[in-house]
């Protein structure tokens, strides 16, 4: 179920930030859902067995536009070092083909009858679990805010900015100035502005660049730019920070040149 204490765009900011693939979801659904309102999660299925756990859950948002979009997200703890990853898929075939190939006790199948189906809905997303989605999506939004407006959020701010400041490894980053600025920070707003995925030395690599945009006590606005790739020799995901969108697409184009 959804944190009542978690705003859509906090809900949507925790699912891409977390999920491993989130670089291979389509730039047309990352745009939409940019506009999203209002949120719904549920569980739809959880295996427990012999150490190994997996859960698929249901995302569903209502979209400005009075649409709506629904993501898919699997976690488990099959990789090599038994940590819980994340996984987001657009439709409800590609998550059960994901979950069929995790590691298994047994060989059975991932929704098979040793899975758990809490919901007990259609796994397509459609008939009344998705329509009762809705229906408490519409309720949430009965008045709907103005579209396309930037909207600073005051949930600790500076220490976000620290928290990301903190995770840059590029030697260039942002330096101690620009950390004693955003420290009189009283708001922001997190948008990806770009994702995509890319061979480099013949490997698969993944590149997303997010604006962290802040509000600041005299109500100037600064931006950090902030690259995730796995451009990296062990494709390991790496966090670079930047002061420009002109800096940061530059250092993902560099990385995405490497030979």
């Amino acid at each position: 179920m959804s944190d009542p204490y978690e705003t859509t765009e906090e809900h949507l900011e925790r699912l891409l930030g977390r999920a491993l693939n989130s670089f291979d979801l389509p730039d047309a659904t990352v745009e939409r859902l940019e506009s999203a309102l209002a949120h719904s999660t549920s569980l739809h299925s959880s295996h427990h067995s012999a150490g190994l756990h997996r859960e698929t859950f249901k995302h569903v948002f209502l979209l400005s536009d009075g649409s709506s979009l629904t993501l898919w997200e699997l976690a488990h703890n099959a990789g090599r070092d038994g940590t819980t990853q994340h996984e987001l898929y657009t439709e409800a075939a590609e998550v059960r083909l994901a979950a069929s190939r995790l590691p298994r006790p047994g060989g059975t199948d991932a929704f098979g009858p040793s899975c758990a189906d809490v919901d007990g809905g259609d796994p397509d997303g459609g008939g009344a679990g998705l329509d009762a989605d809705l229906e408490i999506l519409a309720t949430l939004m009965a008045t709907r805010p103005p579209a396309a407006r930037r909207v600073f959020v005051p949930d600790d701010s500076a220490d976000h900015a620290r928290r990301v400041l903190r995770r840059a490894e590029n030697a260039d980053r942002p330096g101690p100035d620009a950390a004693l600025r955003l420290s009189d920070a009283v708001g922001h707003q997190i948008t990806q502005a770009f994702g995509r995925q890319c061979s480099v030395e013949g490997r698969d690599a993944g590149f997303t660049l997010y604006e962290h945009a802040f509000l600041l006590a005299d109500r100037t606005e600064v931006s950090l730019w902030e690259v995730e790739h796995t451009a990296t020799p062990d494709g390991r995901h790496m966090c670079e920070v930047y002061e420009t969108e002109r800096a940061a697409r530059e250092a993902m184009e560099l990385r995405a040149r490497v030979r």
